[in-house]
């Protein structure tokens, strides 16, 4: 882990207004800007403000693009950045509060919850908002259905909490009518709504052992659909993850090719789902900020992750290095937060 940068308490003051000036403008910053910005202060003369940032660069915390130019922060300079607001933490505004919660008016679902998520997320931040289903989510029995196709064909349709419907046609070694289905059907949504798939797997294989009498026939129907193939848990398409906001990153100033590159690795769902997996924590109920993706996927150093893990998997914002770090962060957390109190209610 890098360690902070020792910097002096005039250094800290001018990095801090360079960071927050090129996130606003997008623009190279010089030292006559920034002595205009602090006026008469004593002891920040233009002659001093280029000192200091002279020195900032030889720290590695600023960049000069062209000779003449003013500087720009570095990756480092963005994550000591990001560090001093963890130790002034901020909540968000009442208004924000207030036009979250409204977009999350109706909501009934886990799945709903995701997919605002990532459309709210994307809204606030102007990045692009990811929210991903946890496995328990995923894999978790919401309704399960059978339908008779013709002899010895069943489809079958589990669609689980996370909204997640899979569907495989089964083969049995006998006839099944629609009545025997619509009982097995019955029998597994009243006794294993809510249940992963994994645990109502292992009570079958329990409970079919035991073979009660009074339980026979619906045992029997019940032990063929399941043992063909009924429940095999998560489907090919892998995990649920939305996400929106990708058209928001085509404002930035990045060359055609890096931006190519970038957008691919944004556009690849895997890609996305092993970045959040491998960044964020799901065992620390915290907000991670992770600036400079380049070890993820080539072409995303000049993007940075705020992620946090929520109870219905993880919910996060990509976005430029110009992102508004606080107020994204804020809404993170907010919404995670916000997902704990749907699963009480």
């Amino acid at each position: 882990m890098v360690s902070e940068p020792r910097i002096s308490a005039r250094e800290r003051l001018v990095l801090t207004s360079i960071i927050e000036s090129y996130i606003a403008t997008g623009e190279p910053v010089g030292s006559q800007t920034l002595a205009r910005q602090f006026g008469n202060q004593e002891g920040m003369s233009a002659a001093t403000i280029r000192n200091t940032m002279a020195a900032l660069g030889d720290a590695g915390l600023l960049d000069q693009p062209h000779t003449s130019a003013g500087r720009v922060p570095t990756a480092q300079a963005f994550r000591f950045y990001v560090e001093q607001l963890a130790g002034a933490p901020k909540s968000l505004t009442r208004e924000r509060r207030e036009q979250i919660d409204e977009s999350f008016a109706g909501v009934g679902s886990s799945q709903q919850f995701l997919e605002r998520t990532s459309h709210v997320l994307a809204l606030v931040s102007s990045g692009v908002g990811v929210a991903l289903a946890s496995v328990r989510e995923a894999q978790t029995l919401e309704h399960i259905h059978f339908s008779r196709l013709s002899t010895g064909r069943v489809l079958a349709v589990v669609v689980t909490t996370s909204g997640t419907v899979q569907d495989r046609v089964l083969l049995l070694d006998r006839d099944m009518p629609v009545g025997e289905l619509e009982a097995s059907a019955r029998f597994l949504n009243e006794n294993f709504h809510g249940w992963s798939i994994d645990r109502i797997r292992g009570e079958l294989d329990r409970r079919l052992i035991e073979e009660r009498t009074e339980y026979d026939r619906l045992a029997q129907a019940v032990k063929e659909l399941y043992r063909k193939g009924a429940l095999e848990g998560e489907s090919a398409s892998g995990p649920v993850i939305f996400v929106e906001g990708v058209a928001n990153l085509l404002s930035g100033e990045m060359d055609r090719e890096r931006l190519r590159v970038m957008l691919t690795a944004l556009e690849a769902r895997q890609r996305l789902i092993e970045l959040l997996n491998a960044y964020v924590d799901a065992r620390q109920r915290m907000v991670r900020v992770v600036v400079g993706l380049e070890d993820a996927a080539p072409g995303m150093e000049n993007l940075v992750l705020i992620g946090s893990p929520a109870n219905m998997g993880t919910v996060a914002v990509i976005g430029s290095t110009r992102i508004q770090y606080e107020e994204t962060i804020n809404a993170v957390a907010y919404i995670a937060q916000l997902s704990d109190r749907l699963l009480q209610d």
